[in-house]
């Protein structure tokens, strides 16, 4: 198992002049004033309220701030922090609807085209090609749970995690690409991203499960980086009188964890030109889809991303749009798009206008990878997220500062976009049953109504003490990653959901 380098976001320069002198030994604890030179750079960015409290602090405490103010890159900070407050407000460019040509609809392809991208992504995954990168930063606090998301279990008769499932389904490519080269084994490698949150405790449930019958080598975890929460006027929020409120930086910090952690080297060095992106809260992911590899390889774009439709005009889901005549792919997120917009239908298709919803499924090169973390880290601006954060006062509101994956679009001199069909490949967890959406037995029942069409379409039959609509057919990911090569499994015989088929 390949270890990160860094935190992103850390100064290391400043962190360890925190922990030691020049000769290595202890710095002894700040006592009667903080350090001049520390507060005379905290002025500089209208950051020094942070030692409002120094009297009141035990020695311990005080080393404690200096220490977490030290770890910052302030400069860095400061300008992400301005950026990001300049930008909201400012006029954007007028968005229009995605062409037509940009999009592959499920109604337009044809099965020769698909078995042909089927190929092509075999042979690009055999030849050691696709890499797969997880985003796994998140908490399941949404959910009632403290663990990573990824340890969710979902309710399958399997009782199997998010994580074992893309696990298996990677197991499930390796194999059928190397049945398809016809000689030895083929590895996709799986670089895994946490948060300073959840990193401990997904590197000790996936030793803990064997790393889910994947090669320990294989996986690669990495740390995203935090950012200060901020009050509206862009000062930093003191969770304690001795540390700053701080928050994971987005699923969008993936690009300056892989450049900060010299991950993309790491794939260059593997050879990887490709890299398959999702989130691990959708329990029908199709992690390193062949189809979907071959069609990005084939169309010669720089990023891809699925897309399913709209449901219905205020279904909470961006939406991929085009920024300005001629502009760049990028997505506007549900609550920025006016309701008009939202509404208005194309009367010649008779779909909404805006109706590609971005369900974070993304295809990139490993060279557009390394543009978009440079492009993100020149521009600096954050998305501003207000939300409660713990503070000295109790919590209170305050800004968090993100970047979303969809953030790398407008980067890339080429997009297109893939449809799939949302019962098939997008089944989010998102919130605690009880909830009107996402939720763990929402995405079940999508899992389970998926497979038994799989195990009826293969000669299988189904006998069940509940209503078929409440229960189903697990297939586990080992034995089929679309459906495929069930027959032999299931032709003639009858099934009591629910169940797992397994080998």
């Amino acid at each position: 198992m390949r270890e990160p380098t860094m935190v992103v976001g850390a100064d290391s320069n400043a962190a360890g002049a925190a922990v030691g002198g020049a000769d290595g030994s202890p710095l002894p604890p700040p006592t009667s004033s903080p350090p001049q030179s520390l507060v005379e750079r905290l002025k500089d960015y209208g950051q020094e309220h942070v030692f409002a409290l120094w009297d009141e602090l035990s020695p311990d405490e005080r080393l404690h701030l200096v220490k977490d103010i030290q770890s910052l890159d302030l400069s860095r900070i400061d300008r992400i922090i301005r950026c990001s407050l300049r930008s909201q407000g400012l006029p954007v460019a007028a968005i229009e609807p995605v062409p037509e040509s940009c999009v592959s609809s499920v109604e337009e392809r044809t099965m020769e085209e698909r078995e042909r991208w089927w190929k092509m992504g075999l042979k690009a995954i055999s030849e050691g090609k696709l890499a797969v990168l997880l985003l796994s930063g998140g908490q399941g606090t949404r959910l009632g749970s403290s663990d990573p998301k990824g340890c969710f279990n979902i309710g399958l008769p399997s009782g199997k995690s998010l994580f074992q499932l893309q696990a298996e389904r990677i197991l499930c490519v390796q194999r059928l690409a190397a049945q398809a080269k016809n000689e030895g084994s083929v590895t996709i490698h799986w670089y895994v991203m946490t948060s300073p949150f959840t990193d401990d405790a997904t590197r000790k449930f996936f030793e803990s499960h064997k790393y889910f019958g994947l090669e320990a080598d294989q996986v690669t975890f990495f740390q995203q980086g935090t950012q200060p929460c901020i009050s509206k006027d862009g000062r930093y929020v003191m969770e304690t009188p001795f540390k700053v409120a701080k928050s994971p930086d987005g699923n969008g910090g993936v690009y300056t964890a892989l450049k900060s952690s010299r991950l993309l080297e790491d794939m260059a060095a593997r050879g990887i030109k490709y890299v398959d992106c999702s989130g691990v809260d959708n329990a029908l992911v199709r992690v390193a889809d062949p189809t979907f590899l071959g069609y990005f390889i084939d169309k010669g774009v720089a990023a891809a991303a699925k897309v399913v439709k709209k449901a219905y005009p205020q279904e909470k889901v961006g939406v991929f749009v085009r920024r300005g005549k001629g502009g760049p792919l990028t997505v506007v997120e549900y609550s920025e798009l006016d309701s008009s917009l939202a509404s208005a239908v194309n009367q010649q298709t008779g779909r909404l206008r805006f109706c590609w919803s971005n369900v974070c499924l993304h295809m990139f090169t490993l060279d557009f990878l390394s543009q978009v973390a440079d492009g993100l880290e020149k521009d600096g601006i954050y998305h501003l997220a207000e939300k409660k954060v713990p503070s000295i006062h109790g919590y209170t509101m305050g800004l968090k500062l993100e970047q979303f994956v969809f953030d790398a679009f407008p980067y890339a001199p080429s997009t297109a976009l893939f449809e799939v069909l949302r019962e098939e490949e997008f089944a989010p967890v998102k919130n605690a049953n009880g909830s009107n959406y996402d939720t763990p037995d929402s995405a079940r029942l999508l899992v389970l109504r998926l497979h038994t069409r799989w195990v009826v379409a293969a000669g299988g039959f189904l006998t069940h003490s509940v209503p078929l609509y409440a229960t189903g057919v697990e297939v586990s990911p080992l034995c089929s990653y679309t459906g495929e090569n069930l027959e032999s499994i299931c032709r003639g015989r009858t099934f009591h959901a629910p169940c797992e088929i397994a080998f």
